[in-house]
C-alpha cells in the first residue's frame, strides 16, 4: 500500500471547501444538498443535529463499502475525506452568509461544493456513502461521476420535501446541478489537453522541430488519400493547451498548406503529462 502526503492534502482542502459552502452558503440559506450530505442537512433543519457529527455517524457503515470494493489506499482516501468533512462542518458552522437573491445562494452553494467535491474526487477520495458509488460507477461503468451524483441527488431532494417548501427545493436542485457541472469541469480541467494531427507533405521536418523544440513526442501513422489513393504520413501529438498556440504557429511556419486537426483530450498518461518531461 502506498499512500502519498499530496492526494491527502488535496482532499483535506476540498473538504475544507466543501465544508464551507454548505455551512455559508447551503444551511444560512435554507438550501440543503444532494447525498447523505443532503440527509445531514435536513437533520440539522429539523431537530439542529450538529451536521459534522450527524455526518460522520451515517457513514460509518457505508465507509465498509468503500473498504470491500476500492481497495486500501483508496479506502484510506475516502476515510480522510469523509472524517475531514464532518470536522470542517462543525469547525465552520456558525459561519453564515444569508443572500436576499435565493438563486445567487444557490450558485454559490453549487460552485463551493463542486470546487470542493471536485478536487476530492480528483485525488481519489470522497466525502460520503454517495461519493462512493458514484466514484464506482466511473470507475468500473465511465459513468460520469458528475451525473450520477445529480440523478442520486434528485431522491434526496425529494425527501427533502418534508420539511423544505417547493421553492427552496427547486433552487437546491439548482445547486446541486451547478454543483454537479463545476465537479466534472475540476475533474477534466486536470487532464485536459490537446490532440493534434497533421498531413502535410513534410511531416519530417515538422516530425523534427516538434520533438527538438516543443519536446513532445511524435507518432507517424500511415494514411490514404481517400481521392488521390496516395499514401501519407500522419503526424499524431498530443500537447498542452497552453502549447496549442505554438504548435500552429510551429506547423504553419514549415508548410502553410499543412491540414491540422485538433480534438480535446481528458486524460493524459505518460512522460511529460504525469510524469517528469525529462530527456534519457
Amino acid at each position: 500500500m502506498k499512500l502519498e502526503i499530496k492526494p491527502i492534502v488535496a482532499i483535506i482542502v476540498g473538504s475544507a471547501i466543501m465544508g464551507f459552502g454548505i455551512d455559508c452558503f447551503n444551511i444560512s440559506n435554507g438550501l440543503t444538498e444532494g447525498g447523505i450530505t443532503g440527509i445531514t442537512i435536513l437533520l440539522k433543519f429539523i431537530f439542529n443535529w450538529d451536521p459534522g457529527l450527524v455526518n460522520l455517524l451515517i457513514n460509518i457503515p457505508l465507509m465498509f463499502l468503500g473498504w470491500k470494493t476500492l481497495g486500501r489506499t483508496a479506502f484510506i482516501y475516502t476515510v480522510v475525506g469523509t472524517v475531514s468533512l464532518s470536522i470542517f462542518l462543525s469547525v465552520f458552522e456558525n459561519f453564515s452568509l444569508p443572500l436576499h437573491d435565493s438563486l445567487l445562494a444557490s450558485l454559490y452553494a453549487g460552485v463551493s461544493v463542486g470546487i470542493g467535491l471536485g478536487i476530492v474526487f480528483r485525488f481519489g477520495g470522497a466525502t460520503d456513502g454517495i461519493d462512493i458509488i458514484a466514484y464506482l460507477m466511473n470507475k468500473h461503468l465511465g459513468w460520469s461521476i458528475g451525473r450520477t451524483l445529480f440523478f442520486s441527488d434528485l431522491i434526496v431532494i425529494a425527501i427533502s420535501l418534508i420539511y423544505l417548501d417547493l421553492t427552496r427545493a427547486m433552487y437546491t436542485l439548482v445547486a446541486v446541478f451547478i454543483g454537479a457541472k463545476v465537479i466534472d469541469y475540476v475533474q477534466e480541467a486536470a487532464y485536459k489537453a490537446k490532440a493534434v494531427m497533421i498531413i502535410s507533405n513534410e511531416t519530417a521536418e515538422i516530425s523534427k522541430r516538434i520533438t527538438i523544440e516543443m519536446e513532445r513526442g511524435v507518432t507517424l501513422l500511415t494514411g490514404k488519400g481517400g481521392y488521390t489513393g496516395e499514401s501519407k504520413e500522419v503526424l499524431y501529438c498530443v500537447v498542452n493547451r497552453n502549447e496549442l498556440g505554438r504548435l500552429k504557429l510551429l506547423v504553419e511556419g514549415t508548410d502553410p498548406y499543412a491540414f491540422v486537426s485538433v480534438n480535446d483530450v481528458y486524460e493524459v498518461l505518460g512522460r511529460g503529462f504525469t510524469h517528469d518531461n525529462h530527456k534519457h
